[in-house]
């Protein structure tokens, strides 16, 4: 029996033969087999690409998409027809390699960069001996088109598909430096609409067939939306952001500009809002009100995330451990006569940044910046919803991180908290690095409490991966919560009914 063949996806560039590999070129003119991909009437465009090296006594399997961006009879849609037209492609692939002939798989690009190769890697990579040969991606022969680097030194490169939702878009096109957008077509009104709203669209610029004869560009203001062809993308180099990067929370106080003098400086205001636990239906009109309006927003980057992206509005992220930072920065953008709001989840003043804020402005500095905040709904008020009425009573609330306070200190307010009887809110039980504390805190409460106190454990709620549990606090699994939990302990008159669990408001 002979060996079976060898399976290689080779990627021949973006559209000139010339930026094809000699590696590339090599494997081309020996193989037994060279497959390619094609829509449906039209001419592959690798194969296109690579006409010249292959050898006329190659066989040649033609890999035809049973449907591109049209609609199909198929019972699974779109997902079903494309997931069957790829076993069936790996399937006729697969009985050249098993009859001992060397496939070659032409992709247009490189084979793992957007490709249909991949598809048919995961499918016989394990199966056959499989080499991948790197080929020029679009987008590097789009920036050198438009002969502008795409990002110097630190600068940050993001490529994104057009077919992400607008907002979502819009929001990564402001938090990076150079960016390459991919997939236009029919998305594009949606991408230039995108690149105004993040403040992108005068520095963005359209390449079309990079590298091809009939290779074009222009600014993406100046694009008809009407004709713009499969083999199109976006550059938008980091040099577009000269003279706006987004300052990092230690670099100093902002330079007020020539505009803003004293009568600036003497109205400054600093807004913390608290954006609520999850979905936008939870954030205030009150919030979405200041959001609106402000200039710049600071924050934690997953908080940032769910600021929608506008014209004029610069966005400063920063880390989860960097708070007092993070206020002094916008600190200074409001003493320069910014408009500026710090966001937090949740509820700001609970757990959340206003602490933060008001410690940093007690430096004189900030004695001119008004601070402001604007209340949220707190993870804690959304938990017990979704249980009932838990916190219908008295009750406290304790965060178990000991990285601001000993652990010593947590210990003892969880012991107080457990001899006044009252309903426990539960912040921050574990992460990554602490995975002891809840467990100690279940044994520590259990001193006090009795093992069938109702505990409720509550993780991304808002979110699609909510979960609501009701336990005991004796049957709790300290294992079981992460960074996404809030527990709500009840008190010794906590009870859970057919309704929901509930905290009488009377003491008997």
């Amino acid at each position: 029996m002979s060996r079976p063949g060898r399976f290689a996806g080779v990627g021949v560039g973006p559209g000139d033969p010339e930026l094809i590999t000699l590696k590339a070129a090599r494997l081309i003119a020996r193989a037994d087999v060279v497959a390619y991909h094609a829509a449906r009437g039209k001419e592959s465009n690798a194969r296109r690409i690579a006409a010249e090296l292959i050898p006329g006594s190659v066989v040649e399997e033609r890999l035809t998409y049973p449907v591109t961006t049209g609609t199909t009879d198929h019972p699974g849609g779109y997902a079903g027809a494309i997931a069957e037209f790829y076993e069936k492609s790996a399937g006729r692939l697969a009985a050249h390699l098993d009859a001992g002939r060397d496939v070659v798989l032409l992709a247009e690009g490189d084979p793992l960069f957007y490709g249909s190769y991949m598809y048919m890697h995961d499918r016989l990579s394990a199966r056959y001996d499989t080499e991948i040969v790197a080929g020029v991606p679009a987008f590097l022969a789009a920036a050198a088109t438009v002969a502008s680097p795409l990002v110097r030194q630190t600068d940050v490169l993001t490529v994104l598909p057009g077919t992400l939702p607008e907002p979502e878009l819009a929001r990564r096109l402001a938090d990076t430096d150079g960016a390459i957008i991919m997939k236009l077509g029919r998305t594009f009104p949606a991408v230039r609409r995108a690149l105004a709203a993040a403040g992108r669209l005068e520095q963005a610029l359209y390449v079309e067939r990079a590298s091809m004869p009939e290779e074009r560009w222009l600014p993406v203001a100046d694009v008809d939306e009407a004709r713009v062809p499969y083999f199109s993308l976006v550059v938008v180099t980091g040099d577009s952001r000269n003279g706006r990067r987004s300052r990092e929370p230690d670099e100093g106080p902002v330079t007020a500009s020539a505009s803003s003098g004293a009568d600036r400086r003497a109205s400054a205001e600093l807004l913390v809002v608290g954006i609520g636990p999850g979905p936008d239906a939870w954030q205030t009109p009150e919030v979405s009100a200041a959001l609106a309006e402000v200039d710049h927003v600071v924050g934690y980057a997953p908080y940032l995330a769910r600021v929608p992206q506008r014209p004029g509005l610069t966005r400063h992220a920063s880390g989860n451990t960097v708070e007092v930072d993070r206020a002094r920065c916008a600190l200074d953008l409001a003493l320069s006569g910014e408009r500026v709001a710090v966001v937090s989840g949740g509820d700001a003043g609970v757990f959340g940044m206003a602490a933060a804020v008001f410690e940093a402005a007690e430096d004189p500095a900030y004695a001119d910046v008004a601070v402001r905040v604007l209340p949220g709904l707190s993870a804690v008020q959304a938990v017990a919803a979704r249980a009932g009425a838990p916190v219908g009573a008295d009750f406290a609330v304790l965060s178990l991180s000991d990285r601001l306070k000993p652990w010593a200190v947590v210990e003892r307010r969880l012991r107080a908290v457990a001899e006044a009887d009252l309903v426990l809110a539960v912040y921050n039980p574990a992460s990554r690095s602490r995975t002891e504390q809840v467990a100690v805190a279940r044994e520590v409460l259990l001193e006090h409490r009795s093992p069938e106190t109702v505990v409720v454990v509550g993780r991304d709620v808002g979110r699609a991966e909510e979960s609501l549990t009701v336990t005991t606090l004796g049957e709790l699994d300290p294992d079981s919560i992460d960074m996404k939990c809030l527990l709500i302990v009840g008190a010794s008159a906590t009870r859970v009914s057919p309704a929901g669990v509930w905290t009488p408001r009377y003491v008997r």
